[in-house]
C-alpha cells in the first residue's frame, strides 16, 4: 500500500539531555528517520532541548524548536504548528512518557494530532508493568513471577508473595533508573520504596530473580498488515541481573539453541500483535533457563533503542528509517534494502561475522560510586567491533575502549582478592582471563559467574594462543602460522609485542615483512548473496579483499570512538559535518569510527565506512589501504591527536593544523614556554615529571594549585589542590593518567571569571563563532559549568584582549582548523589557561 496522503505534518519530539540510559543512539535514530520521512515529502517539525545533536540542524527539518521537553512547551509548538501526527518512537523514553502525557492530558485530542508509530495503548501496555504481565498472561507467555505495587501499603504484600532476593523494576523508566536487586528483607522495603518515588506513575513491578539465567534480546519490526521480520538476535555475555546496556553483548546470538530461537520468534510476533506495535519496530528481552530451556519473557520496548542503534549497526539493516516509513503507512514488502537495493525490507538480514558491544564505564571519574552492576544502567558509552569469529570481535572491542588495559594483560593480584572480581563488574572479563591463565578451568569459572562455558571456552582458546606466543623466546621464531592465529583470534601488534617484550613498532615491521595483512570484509546484509551499495567494512586476517579502492580525491575522517565522561556527541557531530562538507567538495569520504551509537556510522553517511577500533595499528592499515589525499584528525576529540604524528610520519598528509602546532598546544610544558615567548600572560605555573619534582614546585607556588598532565581529556586526573598532603595523591593520578608527558603546575586563580573561545583559522584569518561566559567562577570544568552566549560584563578592554591573544596564538600556531581556547580573567588582566586545536 502506497504511504498515508492524510498526513502532511509531522512532530518528532527528540530525547533531550545525553543522560545515562539515553545517549547519542537517539540523534542516530532521529536524523535517519528525518531524512527518510523529508525524502517521502511530509512537512517536518522537531522539538528537542539537545542542541549538540545533528537532527536539531536546520537542514533536516522544516521548523526546528530547541525547547524544554515538557509538556508546556510542547503544547505551545503544537498549538502553533498544528502537526497532523506525532511520531513517537524516535526520542526515547522520553519522548515516549510525553507523548502518553499529551495523551492523557487530552492536548491531541485537542489539536486533532494523531499519534504514529506507536499507539497510546501499545505504549501503556508494553511500558506499565501490571499492563505488560497481564498481556502475557492473555497469550500463553510466561513472564518471572511477580508482583505489581502501586502504594507503600501493598510493599508488605510484595514482600510476603516474592521474597528475596527480587528484582525491583519502576515503571516507565530509563535506563532501569530506580531498578535493582533486593537481597534482604531491610533492602528490599528501602529499595521498593524509591522504585516508587523515581517511577513517573509511582508504580513498580516486583520480580523473582532469575538467577544465572540467559537473557536474549530480539529486535524485531511488523507493518500493518501483519508482515514480521526479526532484524537479530542479541545474546547477552552477562546472565540475568545485569542491565543489557552495562552488559557484553554479543550478535547473531551464540548458544541459542534453533529450537529455543524458534519458540522465541513466534512469541515475538505474538507480543507484538497483542501489544499492538503494527507500523514499526520493538526490542524484546527474554531469559532462559540454561538447563531446562524454559523461557520467560523479561519486557519490550515499544520504540527504538539502544539495542536499534547496535542492531542496525550489526546488520547493516536501518532500523530508524524502517520504522518511520512504516508509521506513515508503507509495509515491509514495499520498502527497500537500502544496501543492496534488489531485496525487500521483509529479506531479513543474514550475518557471516561476529559482532561484540562492550560498555564504557567511568568510575575512575566518580571514585565514591559502587563500581559492582545491576539492573540499574552505569555505563556512559560503548563500542564495538566485527570479527570472523568471537574471540577476533572481543579483542578488537577491548581495544576500542581506549583505556587500560587495552588487552587482557597479567594482574598482580592474590586468587582471594580477584575473586571480588567476578562479580559483575566491569573488570570480570580480565579477571576472568587472569584464572585462565592461572589454570582454573572454564567449568569453574562457568559456575563462579553464571556466563555460558562456551564463551569462557573461547577466552580460554585466546590464553591458550598466548601460552603458544610465549613459547618462543623471540618474535623471530614465531611460525607463521601461529602468528597468523593470533591476528586472525584479534590479537594486536601491542599484545603481542607484550608477551615478547618488544614495542608495536618492532610487532608491525616483522609482520610487514612476513606479509601477514589485514583484508576487509563488507557489512552488507545478506552474507555476500548480493551486490552491496552502501557497503561498509571491518578489518580482519583472511584471504579475500572486499574493499575496492578507487581512484577518487579522497579524505580519512577518523572519528570520536565511544562516549565518556569529557568526550561525547558533540565529537560526533563535528565528524559527522566535515564528513558532509568534503562530500560537498567532490572528495570521497572515509569515515573510521567504533561507536554504534553515532550518525557518523550510519550507512549513508560517509561514502566508506570501516567499523574499527581508533588504534594506530588499525587506522594505519586503513589508510595503507586507501591511500588517501588527506586525513582529518581534529574531528575525533583527543585520541587521533595523540597519534597524528605517527600517521604523518608514515607518509600521510594531515589536513588542518600540523602535527607539531598540535603537540604545542596538547604539551603543557611547550605551550607554556610558546605563551612566555609571545608574552602572553598565563598563571604563574611550573612542570614536573615526577612526584618529588610537583611537591618542590608547587611549594614554591603556593597553594592552591592546579594539577594538569598533557593530553588529556575532559579534565580528566585534574584537580585543584590545596596542601601538600592533598598533591602527593593527585600527582600520581595525574602521571598515570599520561605516563612520560608532562604535568602542569598552575598558581589556581580563586574568584576568576573563566571565557571559552571556539574560532576557525584559514592559517591566515580567524572566525570567531562564539565566546561563552562560564557561569561559575574559575575552577569548575568548563564540560560542567553553566555558560552564557554572548558573555555579558566584559568591559571594552577585556574584549579587546580577548580578540587579540586569540588571533596571535591562531597565527603562531599556524591554526588550520577549530580551535577552543580557554581564558581566566583576574583583576581586569586576561590569562590563557590552555588551547585545544580541534
Amino acid at each position: 500500500m502506497p504511504k498515508r496522503t492524510d498526513i502532511k505534518k509531522i512532530l518528532v519530539i527528540g530525547s533531550g539531555p545525553i543522560v545515562i540510559g539515553q545517549a547519542a543512539e537517539f540523534d542516530y535514530s532521529g536524523t535517519q528517520a528525518l531524512k527518510a520521512l523529508k525524502k517521502e515529502g511530509y512537512e517536518l517539525v522537531i522539538i528537542n532541548s539537545n542542541p549538540a545533536t545533528i537532527m536539531t540542524d536546520p537542514e533536516f527539518a522544516d521548523r526546528t524548536y530547541i525547547e524544554p521537553l515538557e509538556l508546556e512547551f510542547v503544547e505551545k509548538v503544537i498549538k502553533k504548528e498544528r502537526p497532523d501526527a506525532l511520531l513517537t518512537t524516535l526520542g526515547g523514553q522520553t519522548a515516549l512518557n510525553l507523548a502518553s502525557q499529551l495523551y492523557e492530558c487530552g492536548i491531541l485530542q485537542k489539536y486533532s494530532v494523531e499519534l504514529i508509530g506507536a499507539r497510546y495503548e501499545s505504549i501503556k501496555k508494553a511500558e506499565d508493568r501490571d499492563e505488560f504481565r497481564k498481556s502475557m498472561g492473555k497469550i500463553g507467555l510466561e513472564v518471572p513471577k511477580s508482583f505489581f505495587v502501586d502504594s507503600e501499603e501493598k510493599i508488605k504484600q510484595a514482600f510476603d508473595i516474592i521474597g528475596v532476593p527480587a528484582v525491583i523494576r519502576p515503571s516507565f523508566t530509563l535506563g532501569g533508573t530506580g531498578g535493582s536487586i533486593a537481597w534482604t528483607e531491610e533492602d528490599f522495603f528501602e529499595k521498593l520504596k524509591f522504585a516508587l518515588f523515581i517511577s513517573p506513575k509511582r508504580s513498580a513491578i516486583v520480580e523473582e530473580y532469575l538467577d544465572g539465567w540467559k537473557e536474549f534480546e530480539l529486535e524485531v519490526m511488523r507493518d500493518k498488515n501483519d508482515n514480521f521480520s526479526v532484524v537479530c538476535t542479541i545474546e547477552n555475555f552477562d546472565p540475568m541481573g545485569v542491565h543489557t546496556g552495562d552488559s557484553i553483548t554479543v550478535a547473531p546470538a551464540q548458544t541459542l539453541t534453533d529450537k529455543e530461537f524458534q519458540a522465541m520468534r513466534d512469541a515475538a510476533k505474538r507480543i507484538m500483535a497483542e501489544i499492538g506495535v503494527d507500523t514499526g519496530g520493538s526490542n524484546i528481552q527474554f531469559a532462559i533457563h540454561p538447563k531446562t530451556g524454559r523461557m520467560v519473557v523479561i519486557e519490550m520496548n515499544p520504540r527504538v533503542s539502544r539495542s536499534s542503534a547496535l542492531a542496525s549497526k550489526a546488520t547493516g539493516f536501518p532500523i530508524a528509517k524502517i520504522a518511520s516509513l512504516l508509521a506513515v503507512g508503507y509495509t515491509l514488502d514495499e520498502i527497500p534494502n537500502f544496501i543492496t537495493q534488489k531485496t525487500p525490507a521483509s529479506f531479513e538480514p543474514t550475518i557471516d561475522y561476529v559482532v561484540v558491544k562492550i560498555p564504557r564505564f567511568d568510575f575512575e571519574k566518580f571514585p565514591e560510586v559502587d563500581p559492582y552492576l545491576g539492573t540499574q544502567m552505569k555505563s556512559i558509552g560503548e563500542v564495538m567491533a566485527i570479527g570472523r569469529n568471537f574471540r577476533e570481535a572481543l579483542l578488537k572491542a577491548i581495544s576500542s575502549l581506549e583505556k587500560e588495559p587495552s588487552f587482557p594483560k597479567p594482574i598482580q593480584m592474590e586468587d582471594f582478592e580477584l575473586e571480588k572480581y567476578l562479580k559483575p563488574h566491569p573488570l570480570r572479563i580480565f579477571a576472568i582471563f587472569e584464572f585462565l591463565r592461572r589454570g582454573k578451568s572454564p567449568e569453574w569459572l562457568s559456575k563462579e559467574t553464571r556466563i555460558d562455558i562456551w564463551f569462557i571456552n573461547q577466552m580460554k582458546k585466546i590464553i591458550d594462543i598466548e601460552n603458544k606466543i610465549k613459547s618462543f623466546k623471540v618474535i623471530q621464531d614465531l611460525p607463521d602460522e601461529v602468528f597468523f592465529e593470533a591476528k586472525s583470534s584479534g590479537f594486536s601488534d601491542e599484545h603481542i609485542g607484550f608477551l615478547f617484550g618488544i614495542g608495536e613498532d618492532d610487532v608491525r615491521a616483522e609482520r610487514r615483512k612476513r606479509k601477514i595483512l589485514p583484508v576487509f570484509k563488507c557489512v552488507d546484509t545478506c552474507a555476500g548473496e548480493f551486490e552491496a551499495y552502501t557497503p561498509y567494512y571491518y578489518s580482519t586476517y583472511d584471504y579475500e579483499n572486499e574493499s575496492l579502492r578507487t581512484q577518487r580525491k579522497k579524505g580519512v575522517i577518523l572519528g570520536a570512538g565511544p562516549n565518556r565522561i569529557g568526550q561525547g556527541i558533540e565529537f560526533d557531530y563535528s565528524a559527522t559535518h566535515a564528513c558532509f562538507a568534503l562530500r560537498e567538495l567532490g572528495y570521497e569520504t572515509i569515515m573510521i569510527n567504533s561507536n554504534p551509537e553515532t550518525v557518523s556510522t550510519d550507512y549513508d553517511t560517509s561514502d566508506k565506512l570501516y567499523f574499527e577500533p581508533i588504534t594506530y595499528e588499525r587506522v594505519v592499515e586503513i589508510l595503507l589501504h586507501e591511500k588517501p589525499d588527506m586525513v582529518f584528525v581534529s574531528f575525533g576529540g583527543q585520541t587521533p591527536l595523540k597519534f597524528a604524528k605517527k600517521i604523518r610520519d608514515e607518509g600521510f598528509h594531515i589536513a588542518g593544523t600540523s602535527p607539531e602546532s598540535i603537540d604545542i598546544a596538547e604539551d603543557r610544558g611547550k605551550f607554556r614556554e610558546l605563551l612566555d615567548n609571545l608574552g602572553i600572560k598565563q598563571p604563574p605555573s611550573d612542570v614536573a615529571f615526577s612526584k618529588e619534582e610537583a611537591l618542590e614546585k608547587a611549594k614554591n607556588l603556593g597553594y592552591p594549585v592546579l594539577v594538569r598532565p598533557s593530553y588529556v581529556l575532559g579534565g580528566r586526573a585534574m584537580a585543584i589542590v590545596n596542601s601538600h598532603d592533598e598533591l602527593e595523591y593527585y600527582i600520581e593520578e595525574a602521571i598515570k593518567a599520561e605516563p612520560g608527558q608532562p604535568v602542569l603546575i598552575d598558581k589556581f586563580l580563586e574568584g576568576a571569571i573563566e571565557l571559552d573561545v571556539d574560532l576557525v583559522s584559514d592559517g591566515k584569518d580567524i572566525l570567531f563563532g562564539g565566546v561563552l561566559r562560564h557561569i561559575e567562577p574559575a575552577g569548575i570544568h568548563s564540560g560542567d559549568s553553566a555558560n552564557i552566549l554572548p558573555p555579558y560584563g566584559l568591559s571594552k578592554s577585556i574584549k579587546g584582549d580577548v580578540v587579540d591573544i586569540s588571533y596571535t596564538i591562531a597565527r603562531w600556531l599556524e591554526v588550520v582548523g577549530p580551535m577552543n581556547l580557554q581564558l581566566a580573567i583576574q583583576d581586569g588582566t586576561v590569562y590563557v589557561l590552555e588551547a585545544n586545536p580541534r
